[in-house]
Order: C-alpha cells, then structure tokens, then sequence
C-alpha cells in the first residue's frame, strides 16, 4: 500500500506552521507482483496453444491383387521428386517427354490442372462413393497421379505434392519406387524411357 509522509525542508523535525511542506511518498510493490503472477497463470489456463496440424494418408492394402484395373496411358502422369526442390514429370511412357519444374502454385499446380483438364474433357467424370458422406456418392476426375521420391529429394517435397492432391481434388494417386530406367532418364532425358504402363501397374500391386 502507499503511505504519505511530511517534513521539515529545513530539518528532519516536524514542519512548522507556516513552513512549506514536502509530500514524501513511497508505494509497495508488493501487491503488484501477486497480481502479475495471477494474470500469467490465468492466460495460461485459458490460452489455446497451437496445435500440430496431421496430414491422413490412406495407406494402400498390401493383399496382392491379382487382376489389377488396366488404366489408359492417357489418364497417367507421373511424378518424379528430384533433388534441388525440382520436380520432374511426364505422361505416357511409350512417348516419354521429361519436363522439370518447381512447387510453385504456378509451377506444378499448373501442370496437373492442365493434365486433368485434358483427362476430363476426354474420358469426362466417374462416380465414387463419397467417404464424407456414407450413402452418397461424387464425381471425380480419372486422372491417376503417380508419385516417385528419388533419393535427393526431401520430405517436404513430398508433403508439397500431398498438398497438390488436395488442392486439386486429385481422387486417385499412388506412392511408388523410382526404377532404374526412370533414374537414367532423369539423368540423361536423351536415352528415352523403356519403361511401360503394365510395369507400373505391376511395382503399384507388389505384381513380380
């Protein structure tokens, strides 16, 4: 609490009537300190502390499926993770054309709003129950993203390609191995990619 004392200018005795006077005031702390701490524990309790945000990812079923779908090479674009934040791609394997790019939104989300716009506007839209909504089904696109990390790339590389999934309602999209062949056409993309639709398929049902 705050006390007030008087005294003498002149001496530490009592002012003397008529002697001006000098207002000596000291204030307590104390109080002060119990007040911060209560106000520290109380934003403590009711403040939400961020949290960690979780991506879900469907892992696929590891039964052998021995009649897998046949999908057409028009439907597929391939993705290969690359190291230096660069993401290489190309479409149909028997015409294998390597092109590179980056995560930018202008960069890779282009490119596959681009393949599944051609995809659509050939093949149109297929029906697929809805998992949000039991009961009720949803059009997507038949479009089918494959995916391949290669050992320079990072894990955010990986999280970012997730993301374009989700951004362009990609309805169907696998996590595969990166083959020899796919390696060496990265590397040299003049030597042209022996590598065929039915040995994806293959790597994608654990098929040997």
């Amino acid at each position: 609490m705050a006390d007030m004392q008087t005294a003498d200018r002149r001496s530490g005795n009592q002012p003397q009537r008529g002697s001006p006077r000098r207002l000596s005031i000291r204030i307590d702390l104390t109080p002060m300190v119990d007040l911060g701490f209560l106000l520290i524990t109380f934003f403590m309790l009711t403040t939400i502390l961020s949290k960690p945000q979780v991506m879900p990812v469907a892992m696929p079923d590891k039964t052998p499926v021995q009649e897998p779908p046949v999908v057409s090479p028009q439907k597929v674009l391939t993705l290969l993770l690359g190291a230096d934040d660069k993401v290489y791609w190309y479409e149909d394997p028997h015409q294998a054309r390597l092109d590179s790019t980056s995560y930018q939104a202008e960069g890779l989300r282009r490119v596959i709003l681009d393949k599944k716009e051609r995809v659509t506007r050939l093949f149109g839209q297929q029906e697929r129950p809805d998992p949000r909504h039991p009961g009720h089904s949803k059009s997507v696109s038949p479009m089918v993203v494959i995916i391949k990390a290669m050992p320079g790339a990072r894990y955010k590389n990986v999280v970012d390609v997730l993301d374009e999934m989700h951004i362009c309602q990609i309805a169907h999209y696998v996590m595969l191995d990166i083959s020899e062949p796919e390696k060496a056409f990265v590397q040299d993309p003049a030597v042209g990619l022996n590598f065929t639709v039915a040995q994806q398929m293959a790597a994608a049902y654990q098929r040997h």
